[in-house]
């Protein structure tokens, strides 16, 4: 599968590692320049680009970049990118550590993931965004072990969710369906399902148990 990756920090940085070792062909890209990438590339064999061409015939587009910077992404972006192409969006929103306040978010009572979808301009899957970028290194597992851990997947696009469930299968962690965008709030920061180190069983639990009162911490 060719797959897209914007962003080359913990989490796409990792994502690149393990997806070029399953044999997909992964183009990465970062706001500094394909030329900042080479060190990646040679470890990896990944091909680094620029944010432009990342989506260049990608079936699969990773977005793996700072909330508050997602509208600067050039336009056009995924206008070669596959037919049927999935966008993966691992964001989340940090407003006093890092995005600022967003109106989006704050005063039209988005889900993170939402606001990224409106912003990019195309449908996206929420995934990721509570995950160590370590674990994607150190903690996948073969189907059926007792040890494998899940990941909550939210998103409109039953077609886009079923082939981004399939890659986290084939990376080796269980999958477990969080309901469309508008239900993505359960996987946002300070949730309890954010962070969690627990299979299917313990993800639907987490899940069921978040509060959509978003806590002063995470408040612009």
């Amino acid at each position: 599968m060719k797959i897209g990756i914007i962003g080359a920090g913990n989490i796409g940085g990792n994502l690149t590692r393990r997806l070029t070792a399953l044999g997909h062909d992964v183009s990465v890209a970062n706001s500094r320049g394909p030329e900042t990438l080479t060190a990646l590339a040679e470890e990896t064999g990944a091909t680094p680009v620029t944010v432009a061409e990342a989506a260049r015939g990608a079936e699969i587009v990773v977005v793996t970049i700072p909330f508050k910077n997602v509208p600067d992404l050039p336009s056009g972006l995924f206008d070669e990118a596959a037919d049927g192409f999935t966008v993966i969006d691992t964001g989340n929103y940090y407003p006093q550590q890092r995005d600022g306040r967003i109106a989006g978010v704050e005063d039209e009572g988005l889900t993170e993931s939402r606001w990224t979808e409106r912003a990019l301009g195309h449908p996206v899957i929420k995934a990721f965004n509570g995950t160590y970028a370590q674990d994607i290194l150190d903690r996948h597992r073969p189907a059926g072990d007792p040890d494998r851990i899940a990941l909550p997947v939210a998103g409109d696009d039953e077609a886009g969710k079923e082939a981004v469930r399939a890659i986290i299968d084939e990376l080796g962690f269980d999958t477990v369906d969080a309901g469309g965008l508008d239900d993505s709030w359960r996987q946002q920061p300070d949730t309890p399902v954010y962070g969690l180190r627990e299979g299917v069983e313990g993800v639907t639990k987490a899940l069921a148990e978040a509060s959509a009162e978003r806590k002063a911490a995470f408040r612009g």
